[in-house]
């Protein structure tokens, strides 16, 4: 009857202890996904400090609202070229988004991919998360700060998210070749 007691009890405890694990892990998985693929060839990340907020709020004035309620601002371009490379990366950003997240907009079409999901708290959402993956080239667009929710619906509609990521590349002019801006760059350094 002990035997039975102690193996029922460390099997509570193991379950426990890897439910508190999965649920940590998920909360920092942005940080992981950043840290892991920032130093991959061709990858361009930007990872906004407080103090240039403002250069980003120029874009348009629903990015100027929401820029000022931002804490951590982040962005990465990153290479998708093969259906492997691109499979591997949906299933990072769905394990990332999948228990916390709340999913706002989702498109797929086979392996591309349009997702805007976010994390609530009370009344605000806390973060939001943007990936995009057209099977040759992914990004992800990550805010924590305090956002009305309603206005966050209304941007993702409307894809101001997507503006928002280009316009991060344009004010940071880190226009990479070969990742959405190598046509733009050819056609501007031959009319010179």
């Amino acid at each position: 009857m002990t035997l039975t007691l102690y193996a029922m009890l460390r099997r509570t405890l193991f379950l426990f202890c890897l439910t508190l694990l999965i649920s940590c892990s998920s909360y920092n998985s942005i940080d992981s996904f950043y840290n892991a693929h920032k130093n991959d060839n061709q990858v361009t990340a930007v990872r906004v400090p407080r103090f240039m907020l403002s250069l980003i709020s120029n874009i348009s004035p629903e990015m100027k609202s929401l820029v000022g309620n931002t804490k951590d601002l982040r962005y990465m371009q990153f290479p998708s070229a093969t259906p492997a490379r691109t499979e591997f990366l949906n299933k990072q950003m769905n394990g990332i988004t999948g228990n916390s997240f709340i999913e706002v907009y989702r498109k797929n079409d086979n392996l591309k991919r349009n997702v805007v999901s976010i994390r609530e708290k009370r009344n605000a959402v806390k973060e939001i998360l943007i990936y995009n993956n057209n099977a040759v080239n992914g990004s992800f667009l990550y805010f924590n700060g305090n956002f009305d929710p309603v206005k966050v619906r209304e941007m993702a509609k409307s894809d101001e998210f997507q503006k928002l990521g280009d316009g991060l590349i344009d004010q940071f002019n880190m226009g990479t070749p070969g990742i959405n801006s190598q046509e733009g760059d050819n056609q501007s350094d031959g009319g010179s």
